[in-house]
């Protein structure tokens, strides 16, 4: 059952990889996908910030194989393959189902948050590089995603306006974050993740963005920069 795991979340990867084959050309939801037209929403990082899916694709085939190889017996890389797994199959047609409905996207990317960060809380210390680097970037960068495909649909289908929205969903991806730092601070993928997707927003926004929004990303990113090195610095009991 342990190897049938292994290469399940092997195959997950490499499934999870080739999902932009599947949706050629996705820049985001169209703003014509929702009653209420998002057109430059707040909430939005700017485009280079979407870079990171490249490592981030990488890295998890990296860590899938190496797991597969020589980490499929150990005890320790057991716990986190189920939930990954799950993250990274439900993940892998999620750039379809986007370019089609904006409300299942969001409902998946949920579920795939879900699936990453409790990977992550479950993923072994040893092998850092192959373990929690490339799932904290994953479950990171999910984190501000997760937090951004919900401002857009809240006002998308005129629940709030975009600046609420944006507010609310962006100051949840921060306290979310501080939560996973404070029980995994030896995984700093994880910060560096949801800072760089904070500062796509800073950037997007920087020029003629509402200043609101502006403070809350700067103060967020301090915040989680401040608390991921004050955790990192406290001595292991």
């Amino acid at each position: 059952m342990t190897r049938a795991l292994a290469i399940l979340l092997f195959a997950a990867a490499i499934a999870f990889a080739l999902g932009p084959f599947a949706a050629p050309g996705f820049n985001g939801f169209d703003a014509g996908q929702f009653p209420v037209p998002q057109e430059n929403p707040p909430a939005q990082p700017a485009g280079y910030a979407f870079a990171i899916w490249g490592p981030i694709y990488v890295w998890l085939i990296l860590g899938a194989g190496f797991q597969l190889l020589r980490r499929h017996d150990a005890p320790d890389w057991a716990p986190m393959r189920l939930p990954l797994i799950v993250s990274l199959v439900v993940g892998a047609p999620w750039l379809a189902v986007a370019q089609v409905s904006p409300l299942w996207a969001t409902l998946l990317i949920w579920v795939m948050w879900g699936g990453a960060v409790l990977a992550l809380l479950r993923a072994p210390v040893r092998d850092g590089a192959f373990g929690h680097w490339p799932v904290g970037l994953y479950a990171g960068w999910l984190t501000a995603a997760s937090c951004v495909s919900l401002a857009l649909l809240l006002a998308g289908y005129g629940v709030t306006d975009a600046l609420l929205a944006a507010l609310l969903t962006l100051s949840l991806a921060v306290v979310l974050a501080g939560g996973v730092i404070l029980h995994r601070p030896d995984a700093p993928g994880f910060p560096i993740a949801v800072i760089w997707a904070l500062i796509g927003v800073l950037v997007a926004n920087w020029q003629d963005g509402p200043v609101a929004v502006l403070v809350v990303v700067i103060i967020g990113a301090l915040a989680l920069a401040g608390l991921a090195v004050l955790r990192r610095a406290q001595p292991t009991e």
